[in-house]
């Protein structure tokens, strides 16, 4: 009993991470492949999935691509625990927009913002690698 008490406690350090870090996904692809989105953004944004902001095989903890670094200087994991956002989704989803809106300021590898590639219907990094 003790061993499972122990192994759930581990277990739970482990997802909220996880939580914030799909919380953040699901708010990226909401405020950018939302209704009014171009089908073919929607399509590119889909299938890079995770791999918007991280490195394709690459464990996805310590590899993020230029968008992904951009992102993580203004969205910690961390400060978006589970029961933080569940308590809390609006406000949640307010700070991670904003979050993105700060983010998307920044300049790309290639002299552009990442905002102004995504209003081009464009995956914000330029090293996606996908």
């Amino acid at each position: 009993m003790k061993r499972l008490i122990v192994f759930l406690g581990l277990l739970c350090l482990l997802v909220s991470p996880a939580m914030a870090i799909s919380e953040f996904s699901k708010q990226w692809k909401g405020e950018y492949l939302g209704k009014d989105a171009d089908a073919d953004f929607v399509k590119a944004g889909r299938s890079a999935g995770c791999y918007v902001c991280h490195v394709k095989g690459e464990k996805k903890d310590e590899a993020r691509n230029e968008y992904g670094k951009a992102i993580k200087e203004f969205l910690k994991a961390e400060d978006f625990p589970k029961e933080y956002v569940k308590a809390n989704p609006e406000e949640a989803k307010k700070k991670i927009l904003e979050g993105f809106k700060k983010a998307g300021k920044k300049k790309s590898s290639d002299d552009r913002t990442f905002e102004e590639k995504i209003k081009n219907n464009e995956l914000p990094a330029t090293d996606a690698g996908i």
